[in-house]
């Protein structure tokens, strides 16, 4: 077990910066959604794709 862990510690250490830094990314992402901002960060009132994620009723 250990001498595959030495042999795959740097593909070990890739996968888990790259889940860190998706992990961050979705946790931004959520805490954009609760405060009302999108990912393009102008809001929905001044998107040419506001009708379409907010149908009106």
């Amino acid at each position: 077990m250990l001498a595959w862990l030495t042999a795959n510690l740097a593909n070990l250490l890739i996968v888990a910066l790259l889940i860190g830094i998706v992990t961050l990314i979705i946790i931004k992402l959520v805490k954009n959604r609760k405060r009302g901002t999108t990912a393009c960060g102008c809001g929905c009132a001044n998107c040419a794709m506001r009708d379409s994620c907010h149908p009106k009723p």
